[in-house]
């Protein structure tokens, strides 16, 4: 029983509730991806401020992860969760309210967005470490893996799919409309996670000694996170392998706008659209996960997102075409919601509760904390070579992840991770 509530029920409320979550609030993260970037062209931004405004939103994975990741262990998660939307909900707001008072266009607004997107950006990094660290919690482990796939592909859709589609079509029809449906969406993620059933604060340490140890200053505790990360062989392999994938990845967010209006010469809902690709890939990965790991492998399935990485910087690279550029994204969000469901089933498993927050943190920073320099990068390269061999430098980053992947992430290790 879980608060009155039968377990196996809870349980599946629990899972209804943590998709519904990642949907409207992924759904809202897609529309800001969109419309900051757009308003940024809109305000006269050249290639590399453009650019700017995604460093601005994952440049928080780089500075804040480790110090969130502590906080996560020490205080009840679902609260982290509702206070970080509630902020992602008055930071948009402020927004809506800046671009009214300053127009749509025009340098100013061009500082305001990329305060913005630094405070959105701390607020997604504080909701996806303590919605990481709460699943384990609210799902047994025999309905984890499942959760995780549901979960991987609603993120996926919502956020590389409807939300860019979404988004390029309401800033289309006004900025105004774009930002008040994120508002919208913040305050239903808040109101959704209140009906989580459970308890959700970190476990106790397996000792007194341990726990006052851990707790005795923040970078005690960093530390230890930190060292269960960088100890255990597969952990680690997984963390380096998609700290470059991500990079890449911010990289072909980072160039994508302009790449779309100059080369391609997409209008604001052809450019969402051509991101929402990635969506509708990362929707079939997540159905077809469970058939591919069983007809492939766990070691293949993850070596996918190597795959489809590589295809989305090279084709811009090569073939200039929106639809050959589209289909490189569908394949590239695929293997990424492979990669997604199965490095989180094996972390959750490996993982003890009460490291889960700052294992989250150590992993996203080394994995993630990639994004803000991808994105910084890609800016740099676009200026100084064009946007072409800006995609080609990073297709060449990820060809060379080829070898130290097939050699460390074997069968042996993952049956040790209970993936095999």
């Amino acid at each position: 029983m879980t608060r009155g509530v039968p377990r196996d029920r809870a349980s599946r409320r629990n899972e209804t509730v943590l998709v519904g979550f990642t949907a409207v609030t992924n759904l809202a993260d897609g529309v800001v991806k969109i419309t900051l970037p757009m308003l940024a062209l809109a305000a006269g931004g050249s290639a590399g401020q453009v650019a700017g405004v995604g460093l601005t939103l994952t440049l928080p994975w780089l500075l804040v992860s480790l110090p969130v990741g502590v906080l996560t262990d020490r205080t009840d998660r679902r609260r982290l969760v509702v206070v970080a939307n509630l902020i992602r909900l008055a930071t948009v707001a402020v927004l809506f309210a800046a671009s009214l008072t300053t127009g749509a266009s025009g340098p100013p607004l061009l500082p305001v967005l990329y305060a913005v997107g630094f405070v959105i950006g701390v607020a997604e990094v504080v909701a996806n470490t303590a919605v990481g660290a709460v699943v384990p919690a609210a799902v047994p482990a025999e309905r984890r893996s499942g959760a995780n796939a549901w979960i991987a592909g609603v993120e996926t859709l919502a956020n590389e799919f409807c939300g860019p589609a979404v988004g390029g079509l309401l800033v289309g029809v006004g900025a105004g409309v774009a930002l008040g449906s994120t508002v919208a969406a913040f305050a239903a993620g808040a109101v959704l996670m209140t009906l989580l059933a459970g308890r959700f604060r970190p476990g106790p340490g397996p000792g007194p000694g341990e726990e006052r140890v851990s707790r005795a200053s923040l970078f005690a505790d960093v530390r230890e996170g930190l060292s269960f990360l960088w100890r255990h062989r597969l952990l680690r392999t997984l963390s380096l392998t998609i700290a470059v994938l991500a990079g890449c990845w911010s990289a072909w967010l980072a160039l994508l706008p302009s790449y779309a209006a100059s080369v391609l010469e997409l209008d604001a809902a052809g450019y969402g659209l051509l991101v929402s690709a990635i969506g509708a890939g990362g929707l079939v990965g997540a159905v077809l996960t469970s058939a591919i790991n069983r007809l492939l492998g766990v070691r293949w399935a993850l070596f996918a997102d190597l795959v489809g990485t590589f295809l989305m910087m090279a084709v811009p690279a090569l073939l200039p075409a929106a639809w050959a550029v589209g289909a490189a994204a569908f394949v590239g969000g695929m293997g990424g919601t492979l990669w997604t469901v199965n490095a989180r089933t094996i972390s959750q498993a490996l993982v003890p509760d009460r490291l889960l927050g700052r294992y989250g943190a150590a992993a996203r920073l080394l994995g993630w904390g990639t994004l803000p320099l991808g994105a910084a990068l890609a800016g740099l390269l676009a200026e100084a070579f064009g946007l072409h061999l800006a995609f080609a430098g990073f297709a060449l980053a990820v060809a060379a992840l080829t070898v130290p992947f097939l050699r460390t992430v074997t069968p042996a290790e993952l049956r040790a991770g209970g993936r095999g």
